[in-house]
């Protein structure tokens, strides 16, 4: 049993270490930029969503939709100097 706690016991040492080490790593963001990445990263995933669907789509008046929303998802990335 004593042998479980210490593998446990090394299993979160090594993890706090890891998560230390990360967060060394990552640069401090201000308010604003931690925004803008949220922002960012949710565009590409409804970008990814819109990209899927549109290699599926059947139906002309959807895909049209689809492409429009794509449009307006790069202009706003673009916007975001993601371009």
């Amino acid at each position: 049993m004593a042998r479980g706690w210490e593998s446990k016991s090394v299993e979160d040492q090594v993890a706090a270490a890891e998560a230390a080490k990360e967060a060394r790593a990552k640069p401090y963001l201000s308010p604003e930029q931690r925004e803008r990445e949220t922002r960012l990263q949710s565009l590409r995933l409804s970008r990814a969503q819109i990209v899927a669907r549109l290699k599926t789509v059947t139906n002309p008046k959807y895909r049209t939709q689809l492409e429009r929303s794509l449009a307006h998802l790069n202009k706003e990335i673009s916007k975001l100097g993601e371009g």
